[in-house]
This record gives C-alpha cells, structure tokens and sequence, in this order.
C-alpha cells in the first residue's frame, strides 16, 4: 500500500473515530451541565437547593462508578474480539442511554423512581463510556504510524473537549429559543433525545473500518501458535493485572489531575459561578465552550511534540501548570467578568490539553497488545472512578463547608499525585506496538 493511501486510511479512521467519541462524550457532558443547572430542581423533590445539588451530583458520580465496570466487560471482550465489535456496541448503549434520559418522567410525574430510573441510565452511560475509550483510542493508535502515534491519537482524545463544545452549545441554544419555564418542561430534552445519531455512527464503523493492523496479526499469530497461553484467550483482563499491576496503578494516578480538574472546570464551575456571580448559565457555558474550543487544538500540538520528544515531559509539566493555575482559577470567576471567566477556563483546559492529548499513545504503549485494551482501559478508568466521580461532590462541599479556596488545594494535590505517578513511569514514545 502507498504511503498517500495509508495516510488517506488513517485519517478516515481517525476523523470516524473523533466523530464517535464526540458524540459519546458529548452525552456523557450533557449530564453533567443537566446536572448542575436541571435535575436538581426536577428529579429530587421539595428539597433544599444545597442539597439537591449534592444529590444531583451524586447521580453525575453514578457514571464513574460504572466506568470501570464498562473497561472491564469492553477490554475483556475487545482484547477477545477485536477493538471494533466492541465500540461500536459501546456507541449503541450510551446512544440509547442517553436518548431514554431525555425521555425519562420526572419526580412530580413518577416520585421517587425518577431519581432512581435517572442514576440507572447514568450508570449506563459509565459502562458505555468504559468501553468506549479503549476502543477508540487503540483504533487510533495502533494504525497510527510509529512517529505520529501521538498526533493521531489526539483525534481519540478531542472527542472529550469537542462532546464539551456540542453539549454546551446544545444547552445554550434551546435555553435562547425557550422561556425559562418551557426549558424546565421539556426544552432540557431536546440535546439528550439528539443523541440518537450515535447508533447512526456505530453502524458506519461497523459497516466501513476494519479493525486494527495490530489486533489482526495478534490473531494471525494464535491462529497459526497452538501452543499460545490459554488464559490469555479465556482472561486478558486478569492477565493485565497479573502482568501490568504497577503500570496500570500508575497510568490511574497519571490521571487523577485530568479528572479532578476537568469536571470542576466543565460541571462544578457552572454551579459554583451562578450561584456567586452576576454571570448567567449561558454566559459560564460559553466560557466552557470557548475554554474547550482553545483545548482542541492545543491537544494536537501536545500531542505532535511528545512524538518528538516523548510522553513524559509534557505530561509532567502538564500536572504542574495545573496544579499552579487552580490558585487563580477561582479569584478569575470571583471576578463575575466573563472575560476574566474566559481565561480561567481556558488556562485551566488548556493545561489539562498537556496531558490529555498525549495520553491515548501513552496508555497504549504501556501494554503488550493481547492485553492492551484491558490494561490501558483498566488504568484510564480507574482513575477516572477516584479522580472524577466525586470532584463536583467533593468541590461543593469544601466550598459550603469551608471556603472555596480548598478547593484549588483539592486540584493541586491531585495535580502533585499525577505528577508523582508520570515520574515513575517509563517513556514509552518509541515502543514498538506489534511486538
């Protein structure tokens, strides 16, 4: 095959793979703004407000809880089956997930089972976004050249700031175009039932992409290896653990910043600056939109200097940045200047871009590739599970109870975790994922 046509095939998988993980995590997101401006007032009854927000929170953290559950079944199968089958299963649940939520009956409607019904769909959402990510990144990056591993691994990961972007846009279009009482009726439904065109997208990366030149000569090897180890075959998720427990606890603690950080900028910000600021929803959901539009392309040029350069530095100096920048962060929003907002999202978004586009190579490169959907997704998750599942709960009530300026301590110390974590890492920008 020609280099124009190699380069034209990995661009059609990279670009099918940023319109699928878009969507997915634009679903994913969608929750957390509802759950910050919506559910409260419309899932958990005749409550006070404080409260209604932690709770609300707390279904946001049902997701996360799920995620590891969603890595486990998805890594387990994908290491079995290949990374396609899986995704796009994975697309179809969180598309059907999503689109049940905006159908879903409220408390005054249905009592407490809507509350009930909402944190299970939620829980869905976790499994399918568990399994969506080592999919789509390792579709990415085990097609990917050697030396534009990470470049094109960042298409895998702008899905997380571009689902930002459409849900956010989403919410501030139907909150223009309908009262504030019609938006509370049904206006809110509207950007969930969209997420339909999900299971559209699962079946054209069934029908159209093969799956990865790594995992095909994986199979050609066990086809023509009969003495090749059984428990891999029956197990590849405890086959990761028993080979990668070290790594897959690292790459977790590599993400906690990531996490911490992003859901307090993306979910608890929008709680957080309306309840203290002059600013509107929409103008603190415009400011996350334009803070994820600038992380976009930050994330590929990060991305393209660790293929030079290696994955640990930027990542490092990544969780540094971050960890320095939540001590402005909330004097910016404070401010109740929306363009002061502006620069506090975005210096914090585009901090987290250090470390985020670089990830999917990173992960990947970590694992050999009979177990490296499990092991990389057991990792990604894991710290998903103890960095974002609780970060708006844990935001909020260091905010009520003391003072909001714990809660830059909060995103510095996991900063400082993560940067602990990369250092006991080993660089990996030059490994060889076939072997």
């Amino acid at each position: 095959m020609n280099k124009a046509k190699t380069e034209s095939n990995i661009r059609k998988v990279a670009l099918t793979s940023l319109s699928g993980t878009s969507i997915e995590w634009y679903d994913f997101f969608l929750y957390g703004a509802a759950a910050g401006l919506v559910f409260p007032k419309l899932f958990f009854g005749e409550i006070d407000p404080t409260t209604a927000l932690i709770l609300s929170f707390m279904t946001f953290a049902a997701g996360f809880i799920a995620r590891p559950v969603g890595g486990i079944i998805f890594g387990h199968f994908g290491d079995l089956i290949g990374r396609k089958k899986t995704l796009v299963i994975a697309l179809m649940l969180m598309g059907v997930a999503s689109t049940l939520i905006g159908l879903l009956p409220t408390y005054n409607t249905i009592g407490i089972a809507a509350p009930i019904l909402l944190t299970f769909l939620r829980f869905c959402q976790g499994i399918a976004i568990g399994g969506q990510w080592g999919g789509a990144m390792l579709l990415v990056t085990e097609s990917a050249p050697s030396n534009r591993r990470g470049y094109y691994g960042a298409y895998a990961q702008a899905g997380a700031p571009v689902g930002v972007i459409l849900a956010n846009i989403a919410f501030i279009s139907v909150s223009l175009l309908t009262t504030e009482e019609s938006f509370l009726s049904w206006g809110w439904r509207i950007p969930f039932l969209i997420s339909f065109v999900l299971v559209i997208i699962s079946m054209y990366i069934q029908l159209r992409l093969e799956d990865t030149k790594a995992f095909k000569e994986l199979e050609a090897i066990k086809a023509s290896d009969t003495s090749s180890p059984k428990e891999i075959k029956s197990s590849p998720i405890l086959e990761a653990i028993k080979r990668y427990p070290k790594r897959i606890s690292l790459a977790a603690g590599a993400f906690l910043s990531i996490q911490v950080t992003f859901y307090i900028l993306v979910a608890f910000i929008l709680a957080y600056g309306v309840q203290t600021t002059e600013l509107s929803r929409n103008d603190l959901l415009m400011a996350v939109l334009i803070g994820s539009a600038m992380m976009v392309p930050m994330q590929f040029l990060f991305s393209d200097f660790s293929d030079k350069h290696g994955r640990k530095g930027i990542f490092m100096l990544g969780s540094i940045l971050t960890a320095l920048w939540s001590f402005a962060l909330f004097p910016l929003i404070d401010s109740g200047n929306f363009y002061l907002v502006v620069v506090g999202v975005t210096g914090g978004l585009v901090f987290l871009g250090m470390m985020y586009g670089p990830q999917a190579a990173f992960f990947a490169e970590l694992f050999s590739t009979e177990v490296r959907y499990s092991g990389a997704s057991l990792g990604y998750q894991i710290g998903a599970i103890i960095g974002g599942s609780f970060a708006p709960t844990i935001a909020t009530l260091l905010w009520k109870n003391y003072d909001i300026f714990w809660v830059s301590v909060y995103i510095a110390f996991a900063s400082l975790l993560s940067l602990l974590s990369v250092y006991f890492l080993t660089e990996t920008y030059q490994t060889d994922l076939s072997e």
